[in-house]
């Protein structure tokens, strides 16, 4: 299976800075990524972000798919423990006719404690996320659905528009501790890998997710999709020297949002760039970044790499220049190709 590339369109940026310029950046990196054969864009989720901007996928990505052409579209990741599940039903089949048909679902439980307060989510995440799970997908079936919960009431609801993708668009679920990967086996068509942890734990994680599809009947999943930091320079050094400052003003932020407390035991972002980066993120020269998809490729089977390649203050010519690196010098080596 020929490898797929994905460029995240983070649009994560400083707070104050002018989103309607940071969407004309988001857009730019798009097109290139469109017109040089890149086979999918991405948006992500987040409330309440404080210090660094961004928009709403939704809206976001209804706004990306004018322009994507033949690119698949993922939300990566809905938060959907933290939703409602109609709301999540209607808008989700209304981005999939606005795709005509080329999105993909991912959703995750979330760990930030102001976006719970704020959204009012009290009791088990898991509780809400699976049944939220289990009302999305039979609306989109096209199912009359009944619920009586604490954040939702439906009697004898039914859809009106439903997804072009039947019966649903692939669902891809994050996780990161070990009984969410289990989860995640038993709930998705695939488990979407999260930027953020060592590869050494995801390496490890692998078997957990396949042994727990075997044992519920499940077949293997055909897409192994990893989200990674990249960024390609002419060096090591010299792209070390470019995207460090930018990724550790996000990681830092991520240390105030608490993401770090959701990983494997023992793995801190509170290190120096040089530890942080080791085994996490994808930076370096073209064959430093070669090697290090081509272990993914081997250890983790990975099918599609989807790349967060402008971190939060990085101007646009720095990452369109690293999109540029990747494209003429690592896709021609890794087994993809850009038409």
């Amino acid at each position: 299976m020929r490898l797929k590339f994905g460029i995240h369109v983070t649009n994560q940026y400083p707070r104050g800075t002018d989103m309607v310029r940071a969407l004309d950046e988001q857009l730019l990196f798009l097109r290139y990524a469109r017109d040089n054969g890149w086979d999918s864009a991405w948006a992500g989720q987040h409330f309440l972000s404080e210090s660094l901007s961004q928009l709403q996928p939704v809206p976001y990505l209804a706004r990306l798919a004018a322009e994507s052409r033949h690119m698949h579209l993922g939300l990566a990741a809905h938060l959907l423990s933290l939703l409602n599940p109609l709301l999540v039903a209607e808008e989700i089949a209304s981005l999939d006719v606005i795709t005509g048909g080329r999105l993909i679902y991912c959703v995750g439980l979330g760990y930030r404690k102001i976006e719970d307060a704020a959204l009012g989510v009290s009791g088990s995440k898991v509780e809400r996320f699976e049944r939220n799970l289990e009302l999305i997908t039979a609306l989109w079936r096209g199912e009359r659905v009944s619920c009586d919960l604490s954040w939702c009431r439906l009697d004898n609801a039914m859809l009106a528009t439903l997804p072009v993708q039947r019966p649903r668009p692939p669902l891809w679920i994050a996780a990161n501790a070990d009984a969410a990967v289990r989860r995640a086996a038993r709930l998705g068509d695939a488990w979407i890998i999260n930027p953020h942890a060592q590869t050494t734990t995801i390496v490890a994680q692998m078997p957990l997710f396949r042994e727990e599809r075997a044992k519920v009947g499940l077949p293997p999943v055909t897409e192994v999709p990893v989200i990674k930091e990249v960024y390609v320079g002419t060096s090591r050094e010299e792209a070390m020297r470019i995207c460090r400052p930018y990724l550790e003003l996000k990681y830092d932020a991520y240390v105030a949002w608490g993401q770090d407390k959701v990983l494997a035991d023992g793995d801190t972002f509170s290190s120096p760039f040089e530890d942080l980066a080791r085994d996490r993120f994808i930076i370096g020269g073209p064959d430093d970044c070669i090697e290090q998809i081509r272990r993914l490729q081997r250890e983790l089977g990975m099918t599609h790499l989807i790349m967060r390649m402008q971190p939060p203050g990085m101007p646009a010519d720095e990452a369109l220049r690293s999109m540029r690196l990747f494209t003429d010098k690592v896709i021609p080596a890794v087994g993809g190709h850009a038409s």
